[in-house]
């Protein structure tokens, strides 16, 4: 399985970033304070997660930061090349998911850079169907506990500020794993549609039985056009209301996701729209969170949740 990523004219940036770097030697004081470590997340739940742990120790980019562009469609460009060349602790997602980290990796110079591909360290094979690894609550405390080893052995003198902060994280995730425990006590096995497997691992971890099926899924991740008998079992499923909530990936709207939505609402079905990148001013715990409070209004009381707050 293969996102739709694009490195276009990727020569060309790293060329252009390349330039940049010469022609600028050390960075601006006062950009990034004296051996604090400078750290890269593809996506931003990724780089959330390096901040909390890292703290005042850590400076973080995250490349695929905003809810309201697809991130299958994402290029990347000279300001990531440079921020890669500068990165010594490198997130990313793996599994085919963000295949243009590889290109950008291959093309930084940094003798310093320790790359943690999450696939690969959570012993993921590279046919993985969902490479939605941040929706599964095992996957964060397991990264979390990566991203502080690696740090602590850059720098070990705050060795200890770090092993605190990843306490101090997995202590937080308390509160949306019982709520995950709760909703599976007062939902177990409640039908659930969905449009791509984005939220697939969370849906399961409640207890709720996903209906749709998995070819229409994976279609409509991969951007190809899902079969006609599939589009029919997923309108019977919202027409005859087999199904409590309809759960669409609110990043990649295309006609077919845009026809669901409306048979959904014809018929009443509530809504819940997730996000494959952590919404603007959240954090990956209380995103979590929020998913899970819609997933409860929509179960409870029949409410749509479109945008999380």
């Amino acid at each position: 399985m293969v996102r739709r990523f694009h490195a276009v004219g990727f020569g060309l940036l790293v060329l252009a970033a390349g330039i940049v770097l010469t022609g600028c030697g050390a960075d601006t004081p006062g950009t990034v304070q004296a051996g604090v470590i400078r750290a890269l997340a593809a996506e931003n739940e990724y780089g959330n997660v390096i901040q909390q742990i890292g703290g005042r120790y850590v400076s973080v980019t995250s490349i695929m930061n905003n809810p309201n562009v697809d991130p299958h469609t994402y290029e990347a460009d000279s300001q990531n090349a440079i921020a890669m060349a500068k990165a010594t602790l490198v997130v990313q997602n793996g599994a085919g998911y963000d295949a243009f980290m590889t290109k950008l990796e291959s093309a930084s110079a940094n003798p310093h850079q320790v790359v943690i591909d999450v696939a690969k360290a959570l012993g993921y094979g590279p046919r993985v169907k969902n490479p939605h690894f941040w929706y599964k609550p095992t996957t964060m405390p397991k990264v979390a506990s990566i991203i502080a080893r690696d740090l602590a052995r850059q720098d070990p003198s705050h060795r200890q500020y770090f092993e605190q902060h990843l306490k101090k994280f997995d202590r937080s995730l308390i509160r949306w794993t019982a709520s995950l425990t709760q909703l599976q006590r007062q939902f177990a096995r409640a039908p659930v549609a969905v449009t791509e497997p984005v939220a697939d691992y969370l849906l399961t971890a409640a207890g709720l039985d996903i209906k749709t099926p998995w070819a229409l899924q994976a279609a409509i991740m991969n951007g190809t056009d899902p079969s006609p008998q599939a589009v029919q079992i997923e309108d019977n499923l919202l027409k005859h209301r087999r199904v409590k909530v309809f759960v669409y990936n609110r990043q990649v709207v295309d006609a077919t996701t845009s026809a669901f939505i409306a048979v959904a609402k014809k018929y009443h079905i509530p809504i819940v729209g997730v996000y494959e990148t952590m919404p603007l001013r959240s954090s990956y715990q209380r995103w979590m969170q929020a998913e899970v409070a819609a997933l409860r209004a929509a179960l409870k009381s029949g409410k749509s949740t479109v945008n999380l707050k």
